[in-house]
């Protein structure tokens, strides 16, 4: 059977962007006969006879755009020497794995066996229809200077031997810090650099052209000082040769204010750092172990600036803060190089992000609540989201400044958001949670603690100083389980509640007296307490706990119900609901009810709309709300659409702030194009919703389970709403990330009860205070 393929769909099938636009190209679907003619035979010759016509259309309908090669022949692998190709793929394919990961670049690692630099040229040359950028890595000095210059030259595509740049952007803008913190002016300053390798000569270079002046220079190789009268130097290093009465390191670092080196371990001793000025820089970078060690350098004098390229010391000097996002800007306006404007754009970009507040997922990454700009946080942490919306935005305008770019950027808000969503920012809900719940770790009384999962759980939890677990169950079973499991529960408080006589006799008479007129003897009460999800919400009813977690191993109804009869609910809205985030590579999404209500009237509905919209807020997103159903705007009749078009309605009068539409399919719902096309009056058309609203359990259970199971999401909950104090049920079989997420939302819903006891529930709509968990962390 033929298969005929309209041009126009050939085309769409291979589009990968349009030029001035960046966007996140979901992969193709490759499943039926159709799909292959349109990906491959006959559909594919579309695209080719496109790009023959108009060769930048091979940005349009190739990955080109958004892939770099990372290439190197191992002759200068950090810390190896010259290993060879093959000994040198790890380190191309760990660096691909950055590009990825902090920038959302593609990457091919090429390995080539070649000595010869012009060779080496013609092979790398011959690869620029294949890649959008080289990024050239571990060859060895001086051919290395000859490679790079000579490809930048011949290639119309950004490259950058990060070897020697990297190290030089990034240092450079520390340089810039700790001079500003010592009120020093770049162009009077003595600098000494030990080392003439490729990252000495690019370094130095680099800071002669934020104004360091080439007479206050003085460079050192293993043969001593680069002097005029010396007979070895190439024509590279000659550059940096001076007439200056300077023979020895030593005589070298007299009165110098910075000294930076790229060399070999232990060179320097306490004694040269005490020769230097007064507030010396010192930038001991030779790796893994630095030029004196960190250690000897502090206690030589009390006003020393100290950097190295380690991790487990301040002011770590590291290539991953600079090339991914370096060449995610040049990628992004199609530069045809990487010039100096975008290099010393980025140095500056680096520096002045150095000194903005350190939000504290990256406080809490680092286990440091105290980062700020100073002698000991001179440049951003590597692990910094801030990083690409800073650094590749500044060199992609430095780019289109210079002239080098091909297209040019118009909606910079666009792009910053863009740029987030490639690295995935706003999957960092659980970050956000886990580093608040830090700041104030609370009591957290686990009713299933005989359990492997929740043991295992609660060591991290308290190696990580998230939580506080006080363990409920038989105290020889928990033993027994650390014991086997080798887990190490330092000072944690056991409970086995058939050996709290007097606990269990005093909790179940306050049960009792709250449960009298509901049909509970004191009798029944006492015994009731010998149960653990009795014993452990009573608990937190008192104060002596802070939040419970149970359901890991009992029916969701028969956990949650002893919960509602022991701390009962918010006063506000005197339901409960449950609640899953689903994550994916695109965004967060609030599905809601998918645990508790069964079948909602319209105004149980709009309660669990208010519940939601308070807790969607609670994890720093603004809810726009979708009402589901099988109808879009009236377009089918029925009891579940009408009750959903009730709720709505009420919905919209009790909560006049919410963006909230529908009834609507959940397709239509999440897709901002459908809307446009067809509903362009909705309240979601704009953006399309991330928190819908289920007609009733099952259509919501049945949703998240899916995408849960077959959908590669991630699902987060359940997350309990409408309770008084905190508590949360485990889905049965929970992974212990899952516990941890849980435990983490109980923590800081306690930080926040704890901050306001006795209050009701709190809702934005009813223009009461922000209980955001950014608004909290403030």
């Amino acid at each position: 059977m033929a298969i005929k393929i309209r041009k126009e769909d050939a085309l769409q099938y291979h589009t990968q962007g349009q030029p001035g636009k960046i966007e996140v190209i979901p992969t193709k679907m490759l499943s039926t006969q159709l799909d292959l003619a349109l990906a491959y035979s006959p559909g594919v010759a579309e695209p080719c006879k496109a790009i023959a016509n108009n060769y930048d259309d091979v940005y349009k309908y190739t990955a080109k755009g958004n892939l770099v090669g990372v290439i190197s022949n191992g002759t200068a692998v950090l810390g190896l020497g010259n290993i060879g190709p093959d000994a040198s793929k790890p380190v191309m394919e760990g660096k691909g794995v950055l590009f990825k990961k902090f920038a959302g670049i593609d990457v091919f690692d090429i390995e080539i066996d070649c000595h010869d630099p012009q060779q080496f040229i013609k092979i790398v040359k011959s690869l620029e229809p294949t890649f959008g950028g080289i990024n050239l890595e571990d060859i060895k000095a001086p051919e290395c200077f000859l490679i790079e210059q000579e490809l930048k030259k011949q290639m119309n595509i950004p490259v950058m031997h990060d070897d020697q740049h990297g190290t030089a952007i990034i240092s450079s803008a520390a340089l810039l810090n700790a001079l500003e913190l010592v009120k020093k002016k770049i162009g009077d300053i003595r600098l000494v650099v030990n080392g003439a390798g490729a990252s000495a000569i690019a370094c130095t270079k680099l800071y002669m052209a934020l104004g360091v002046q080439k007479k206050n220079i003085i460079m050192n190789d293993i043969n001593g000082i680069l002097r005029n009268d010396r007979q070895d130097l190439d024509e590279i290093r000659r550059q940096f040769a001076t007439d200056l009465p300077v023979y020895t390191l030593e005589e070298a670092m007299m009165n110098a204010d910075v000294f930076l080196g790229l060399s070999a371990a232990n060179v320097i001793t306490q004694e040269h750092l005490r020769r230097m000025a007064p507030n010396p820089i010192v930038f001991a970078l030779a790796n893994p172990d630095p030029e004196i060690a960190y250690e000897l350098a502090m206690e030589s004098r009390s006003d020393i600036i100290m950097a190295t390229g380690r991790s487990d010391h301040p002011n770590q000097v590291n290539n991953v803060l600079g090339f991914p996002y370096i060449f995610r800007g040049a990628l992004d306006v199609r530069a045809t190089e990487i010039n100096e404007e975008m290099k010393l754009a980025a140095v500056r970009a680096i520096a002045t992000l150095a000194k903005e507040p350190v939000p504290e997922l990256v406080n809490n990454a680092y286990e440091n609540n105290a980062l700020v700009f100073g002698r000991e946080y001179l440049i951003p942490k590597p692990l910094d989201p801030r990083l690409i919306t800073t650094i590749s935005p500044a060199v992609a305008k430095a780019a289109i400044a210079s002239g080098v770019a091909r297209i040019t950027i118009s909606d910079w808000e666009q792009y910053h958001q863009e740029l987030e969503r490639r690295v995935g920012i706003d999957q960092k809900i659980m970050t956000r949670v886990i580093g608040r719940a830090r700041q104030n770790p609370q009591r957290v009384v686990f009713a299933e603690a005989d359990t492997y999962k929740i043991l295992k759980a609660a060591q991290i939890l308290q190696e990580e100083n998230i939580a506080i677990p006080i363990l409920l169950g038989n105290r020889e079973r928990i033993g027994q389980i650390i014991r086997e499991n080798h887990l190490e529960l330092v000072d944690c408080e056991i409970i086995d509640v058939y050996e709290e006589e007097e606990r269990t006799e005093r909790y179940g008479n306050l049960l009792y007296e709250k449960r009298k007129r509901k049909g509970i003897t004191c009798s029944e009460g006492k015994k009731m307490m010998q149960d653990r999800n009795y014993f452990g919400a009573m608990m937190v009813e008192l104060g002596e706990a802070d939040a419970l977690i149970s359901g890991l191993t009992k029916d969701y109804a028969k956990t949650i119900k002893p919960a509602l009869q022991v701390i009962g609910v918010d006063r506000i809205v005197n339901r409960v609901a449950g609640m899953y985030i689903i994550t994916n590579k695109k965004q967060s999404y609030f599905f809601a009810d998918t645990t508790v209500n069964a079948n909602p009237t319209a105004d149980e509905l709009v309660d669990i709309i208010g519940l939601t919209a308070e807790k969607v807020r609670f994890f720093d997103a603004e809810p726009r709300i979708a009402m589901l159903s099988y109808s879009n705007f009236g377009s089918n009749k029925g009891e579940l659409p009408e009750k959903m078009i009730s709720a709505l309605q009420k919905a919209k009068a009790k909560y006049p702030d919410l963006i909230i539409d529908g009834e609507v399919q959940a397709n239509i719902a999440l897709s901002p194009r459908l809307l446009k096309e067809n509903y362009p009056f909705s309240e979601l058309a704009e953006n399309g919703a991330n928190t819908l609203i289920f007609p009733d359990l099952a259509s919501g259970n049945i949703a998240y389970k899916l995408l849960q199971e077959i959908g590669g999401a991630e699902a987060i909950g359940p997350i309990l709403m409408g309770m008084r104090k905190p508590v949360h049920v485990l889905q049965l079989g929970s992974s212990i990330r899952e516990i941890i997420n849980m435990v983490a939302i109980a923590v800081v819903e306690a930080q926040i009860h704890k901050s306001s006891p006795g209050e009701p529930a709190r809702r934005k709509t009813e223009t009461q205070p922000d209980t955001s968990l950014q608004a909290w962390t403030k």
